[in-house]
Parts: structure tokens; C-alpha cells; sequence
């Protein structure tokens, strides 16, 4: 007996010893929290959940021993980062608390590249929606156009009738029952009416959509019937 809980003992040690060498040798390769880490590794460095602590203290995601993902940044000073991302860098959604004159300030929105850029967008609004199995919105970058096509059973709907689209600004192009509208004034509000057949040609409704966009760009607008 004695024997067994010796041996299972120097096992625990093994164990332990083999954690702790593991943990200090996964790097962190931001200098403000790299004293200690606790967490998933690979190929030597944090990779993965995890907790680094040097002068400033991170919780959360790794790549290839980055800040990456979700995680929460605090600082020496107190500031504290909750938010997304990308090599060691803010980058995505996020907010941050800090110190102006003794009173704590929040600042929320989109960071790029470890720089605020502004607040978070506001998501495209359904305003109306009658007989239509579902819609997307799809920014496709920077501009001021608006596209609008629509779909039935994986391909453009070519039974359409009585089509009609009001949108509230820019220059309106059709093509069939696609709608191109350039030189959108945001936020922009559209108003979409026709009449279709359902799926199985057995039968004829009229769709209503309305939407807002208030967000600038280039966006995507599907229904599918």
C-alpha cells in the first residue's frame, strides 16, 4: 500500500512538474503580458483560451501567441478592453473603459487595426413584410448603391407581375426585376411590391417588403419567394 501511494505521488509530481515546464514554455509574444500564462498552446506558443499576465493582464483567445478572438485587455492603469481582435490588435467590435479627470467614460463601437473608427453600425431594418419566405442583407463594401434582386426555388424569379419599387433617393435602373439604385442618400428607406406564383405554379400572391438602410455602402438586398 505504502508502495502504491508512493508511486502515485512521484506520478502527481510528473504531472505537475510537466504542466508548469509546459506553461512557462508556451510563449506570449506581446511584452506587457508576457511574464506568466495559463492556457492552450501549440507549437510553443498561446494558442487558444488562456490568461497572460505581465505588467497588463489579457483573458481570452490566441493565435500563434496574439491576442486573437474574443478577449478582455486590462491595463496597469485600469483602462479595460472587452471586445474582438485580430494579431494582437483591437480589431472588430468592442468597448473600452478609461479615465478622463477622475470619471469613468465608455467608449463602444468598431476598432481597425488598435484604432477606434467609429460606432457600430446600425443593422439594415425590416420595416414590412408580407408573403416572403426570407431575405438577406449584404454589404459589399464602401459606396452608395443598392442592389436589389429576387429569387424562387435557386434561381431569379421570372413569374413576377405588377412590379413595382419606391425607394427614397439616388438614380433608379431596371433590369427586368433587378433594381440598381445609385447615388443612395443614407438612411435609405425602399418600398417593394409584385405579384408572383407560389413554388408549385399552382397559384398566384402578392408580396410587400419595406425596408431602411441606414448604414452608407454598397448592399445586396435577396428576396426569395
Amino acid at each position: 500500500m505504502r508502495n502504491f501511494k508512493r508511486i502515485s505521488l512521484i506520478l502527481i509530481l510528473i504531472v505537475l512538474g510537466a504542466f508548469v515546464y509546459s506553461q512557462q514554455d508556451c510563449k506570449v509574444l506581446m511584452p506587457k503580458i508576457s511574464d506568466t500564462y495559463v492556457g492552450k498552446c501549440k507549437k510553443g506558443l498561446a494558442h487558444g483560451k488562456g490568461k497572460a499576465v505581465g505588467i497588463d493582464t489579457y483573458e481570452g483567445s490566441f493565435k500563434k501567441g496574439l491576442p486573437n478572438g474574443f478577449g478582455i485587455y486590462t491595463s496597469s492603469t485600469g483602462e479595460v478592453y472587452t471586445g474582438r481582435w485580430k494579431k494582437g490588435l483591437r480589431h472588430g467590435e468592442g468597448s473600452f473603459i478609461f479615465s478622463i479627470n477622475n470619471r469613468d467614460s465608455l467608449l463602444v463601437g468598431i476598432w481597425k487595426n488598435d484604432r477606434y473608427i467609429g460606432p457600430i453600425p446600425e443593422k439594415p431594418q425590416v420595416i414590412h413584410r408580407d408573403n416572403l419566405d426570407r431575405y438577406s442583407f449584404r454589404r459589399q463594401g464602401e459606396g452608395d448603391r443598392i442592389y436589389i434582386d429576387i429569387f424562387r426555388n435557386g434561381a431569379r424569379n421570372a413569374d413576377i407581375e405588377h412590379f413595382r419599387v419606391i425607394g427614397t433617393s439616388g438614380i433608379k435602373t431596371q433590369d427586368e426585376h433587378i433594381v440598381f439604385y445609385e447615388n443612395v442618400v443614407f438612411p435609405f428607406v425602399c418600398k417593394i411590391n409584385y405579384k408572383t406564383w407560389n413554388k408549385a405554379h399552382t397559384g398566384q400572391y402578392n408580396v410587400l417588403f419595406e425596408f431602411k438602410i441606414t448604414q452608407p455602402g454598397i448592399w445586396k438586398v435577396n428576396l426569395y419567394n
